[in-house]
Order: C-alpha cells, then structure tokens, then sequence
C-alpha cells in the first residue's frame, strides 16, 4: 500500500471522493446543495467538471446539448471551491481542454482529476503534468501498455499519481466488475496509489474495492433519489454515500497494520503456545 500523506494527502485512509461532475444540472445554486449534502456524508472531497463544450465534443454530437445545459463558467468554479473549502471539504475538478486546465491552475486547485477518455491524449497529459500537481487518471478501456504510457508521460511533471480502476459502461453491471484489476495495477504500477471509479448503481462494488486494496474511491452523486440529474442512473445518494464512507472506515479498521505479530488482543492466549523440547 502507498503512503497517501507522500502524494499530497492529508492521511492513510480511503480518500472518498463525492463526484459532482454535471449533476447540477448548469446551476451553481444546486451546485453548491450538492456539496453541502456531500460534506453531510464524510466524503473527503467533491469534484467537478471543468469544459468549454465546444472544446469537449463536436457540434453535432449527441450529447453536445447536454453538456452544454450543464456548462458552467469559469468563475462559477472559483466560487465554488471557496465555497467547498469553507465547509472543509476538498475541490477540484476534470478539465476536458487546455483552457480549463490553465483555469484550474489559476485558482490553485490541487487536484487534476483526468478521465479515462484522455488517457490516450498524451499533448493533453502533457499539459496537466506540466502544472507539477496531484493527477488521478481514470484507466476505462485501456490496457497495460497504454497505461504504462500515460504513467510515463505524467511522471515526467508530477511523482503524485492515483490510478482509478474503472469500467466505462454508465451503469456497470456488478459482475462486469473485475476488481482484480486493482491487484493488477498494484502489482504493475508501484509508483501510483491505486483506486477505483465506480458505475455500478449501488455500494457494494466500491465497498469490495477497499477490501482488494484501492485507496481512493471515487462515486457520482446525487441528494436523493428524487433529484433530476444527468448522471442519476450511476449516482448514489447521500443516504449511500454516507454507508459507503462508514462501510470504508469499517474496512480499514478490519483490514489493520498487515504485519503478522503478537497483538494486544493476543496476548492472554499466549502462555498457551506450544514449544518442542528443543525450541526451549
């Protein structure tokens, strides 16, 4: 397991990110409910979307409308993560163009959170390792060789690197899961603390990935299950969100130190241990 506190965090437990992403809809008053009801469950952070939508997707993609309902302006996001950081929880935000990496960067969000549609946009890894900050890449889709790619490129600005493992199907399917994964990027990328960004509808999968070793975990999120949003369908409630940080913190007491010792728990039942004659 990697030390956190070496990455630029404030401690060794399960980072919980509360992902806002374009829940809100372009709406900086639902914007800011959303980290006000995050912060109510114990997230570590809450994060957003950073976009100039004709930067992000063609004029005549399906989703071009969409994203563009739920832009927000640059200035929107200086005030919110004043706003979030007021309440004590940490901000920052995926950028999706040069210029809202620059804009990040002139707010001093400490955070770069890449998606897993970027990871092959090398120019743009480039870019965001150049700022010399905590990177967390998403991995969707790609296999280990272009992982190790994308690791390189953000090694040559930052030494602060998290991968997320993650399924890029909206929602994922649980047993579509392969949180093996994550023993796999453990095992292949030392260098990186490695997490998981979770589709799935519920708080099992994630619960699970703190059980196989990921250290940060990242979640979309909405209030309730009466909140219109666009990302309802892979967002968690604050109800969830809550059980999901309490089922982490359960884990990380369960799973302990990980060295094979005497313990205080043990040590009544130690004077009943058995010794050959010739141990003695």
């Amino acid at each position: 397991m990697k030390d956190l506190t070496k990455l630029g965090f404030k401690d060794n437990s399960t980072y919980i990110i509360a992902e806002i992403g374009i829940n809100h809809g372009g709406d900086i008053t639902v914007a800011k409910q959303l980290i006000d009801s995050a912060v109510r469950t114990g997230a570590n952070a809450v994060k957003f979307q950073t976009y100039l939508t004709e930067k992000r997707v063609a004029a005549n993609s399906p989703i071009f409308d969409i994203l563009k309902k739920c832009e927000l302006p640059f200035s929107a996001f200086e005030e919110l993560k004043a706003y979030a950081e007021a309440k004590n929880v940490d901000f920052f935000s995926t950028p999706f163009d040069s210029e809202s990496v620059e804009f990040l960067d002139s707010i001093n969000c400490n955070i770069y959170k890449i998606a897993s549609f970027d990871l092959p946009n090398h120019e743009f890894l480039a870019q965001v390792a150049s700022k010399n900050k905590q990177v967390i890449l998403s991995v969707g889709m790609s296999n280990l060789d272009e992982i190790r790619k994308a690791v390189d490129i953000l090694k040559q600005g930052t030494n602060k690197i998290i991968l997320l493992h993650c399924i890029s199907a909206y929602p994922t399917n649980e047993k579509d899961s392969n949180l093996r994964a994550v023993h796999t990027l453990i095992e292949k990328f030392p260098e990186c603390a490695i997490g998981q960004s979770d589709h799935t509808n519920d708080i099992d999968v994630p619960s699970f990935a703190v059980a196989a070793g990921a250290q940060v975990l990242e979640k979309h999120f909405k209030i309730d299950e009466d909140m219109d949003c666009i990302d309802a369908p892979v967002s968690i409630t604050e109800k969830q969100m809550t059980q999901l940080v309490n089922n982490a913190r359960r884990i990380e007491k369960i799973l302990g130190h990980g060295v094979p010792k005497l313990t205080d728990s043990q040590k009544d039942i130690e004077q009943y241990r058995r010794h050959s004659e010739l141990d003695k």
